[in-house]
């Protein structure tokens, strides 16, 4: 069966085609910075490879681009709709409801955008790519992968909040764990590439939207977001960790409504209200031609990183490995650097000929001495995705 995977981040739509169960891809591609005028729209087959500068206002708007390319009469690899046996979607929160891929119906919608709350970034674009998807491919069944699935394991130590027992047990507010289809993919691909029967790895997901995640043994124990994607490290557009005494005064004494301070901390800061760019590569490049406030915000997000590090070490009671990955993590070879700088006391020391390069393939860039070791496994989310819709479907 071929098996669409729609993949639809904060500012992206990542996509790829692949004809199951042989795990052969067709074709795959990306709408990126969605939402400006210089959107990025990428598309390969084996054949070809088109890239182009465009605006892209919306998810919808991009999610139209892509099937007009798998159409299309000279670079597309379907002649018709109906072709797709499947799309699968990747749903960033399932709430204690799901936990375990699932079948699109319209209560699973209802359910999808009733936890737009929560992820208010992503929810919404991924009920939107669902209609999208139903709309243009009137035959196929869409399944639904959650992202909160794989750390459903962080046991009530760390999945609970210190406030009345009540918000838990009738509101269900807890830590909930996001980005799980890439901590479980790469804490995976991890764990098979180092042979170990018990292990104790780190993986960072790093991208517009970054988290963090301890694995012992497999399993997700403990995770930097939390009841929303919001909490923890620095990204594109979130805050991150913040003293939620901050929201009080921004109401009680600058005047800011409930809304506004909901659209800065998830909008408006981030990489974003540090420096005016939210694009890391932007920054970088700013930071290189000696911009103080980009090179401060690549220091912050850096620190932050070391701290969860730091933590998910002590509560694992040792570390095997750190894993980096997504777009920030696969790519860029200054914020590896910066992480793993002067952390020799916990065993990691960096390669910085190996950092240099960044491949397409597992890649071990610690020295050979370093206790702990360094790896870039690009995520394959999608993979992941069409591995377990076809497994529901079998």
């Amino acid at each position: 069966m071929k098996i669409l995977v729609i993949n639809s981040g904060s500012s992206s739509i990542k996509f790829q085609l692949l004809q199951m169960p042989a795990e052969q891809l067709l074709c795959k591609g990306m709408a990126d910075r969605i939402g400006g005028q210089d959107s990025q729209l990428s598309y390969k087959t084996e054949t070809a490879n088109i890239q182009e500068t465009l605006a892209i206002e919306n998810h919808k708007q991009g999610l139209q681009k892509i099937v007009e390319l798998l159409l299309d009469k000279e670079v597309g690899v379907i002649g018709d709709k109906s072709e797709i046996t499947a799309v699968g979607h990747r749903v960033v929160q399932g709430g204690q409801l799901f936990s375990e891929t699932t079948l699109i119906t319209d209560r699973v919608k209802q359910e999808i955008q009733a936890f737009a709350d929560l992820a208010p970034l992503h929810n919404p674009p991924n009920y939107e790519g669902i209609l999208v998807s139903e709309q243009l491919f009137p035959a196929a069944r869409q399944v639904a992968v959650f992202d909160t699935a794989f750390h459903q394991t962080i046991p009530e130590i760390a999945n609970q909040y210190a406030i009345p027992k009540k918000l838990y047990l009738e509101y269900g507010i807890q830590v909930y764990g996001f980005h799980g289809v890439s901590h479980q993919y790469v804490s995976q691909q991890a764990i098979k590439y180092l042979a170990l029967r018990k292990s104790k790895i780190i993986t960072l997901h790093l991208g517009n939207g970054c988290s963090m995640t301890a694995v012992k043994d497999g399993q997700s124990i403990d995770h930097s977001m939390g009841f929303t994607p919001s909490n923890g490290l620095i990204m594109g557009s979130r805050s991150g960790d913040i003293d939620h005494g901050i929201i009080f005064h921004l109401v009680d004494k600058l005047g800011y409504d409930l809304d506004k301070v909901n659209t800065l901390l998830n909008k408006e800061s981030g990489l974003l209200g540090l420096t005016g760019f939210r694009d890391l590569r932007d920054i970088e490049a700013q930071a290189e031609q000696g911009n103080a406030d980009c090179r401060l915000a690549l220091d912050m997000s850096a620190y932050r990183i070391k701290k969860y590090i730091g933590a998910y070490a002590a509560v694992m009671n040792g570390l095997d490995a750190i894993v980096f990955t997504a777009g920030i993590g696969e790519n860029s070879r200054l914020m590896r650097a910066l992480v793993c700088a002067d952390m020799d006391f916990l065993g990691i020391d960096l390669d910085e000929t190996k950092n240099a390069h960044n491949a397409e393939a597992i890649q071990e860039i610690n020295t050979p001495s370093s206790k702990v070791k360094v790896l870039v496994i690009p995520t394959k989310e999608e993979l992941e995705i069409a591995r377990q819709a076809h497994k529901l479907l079998s």
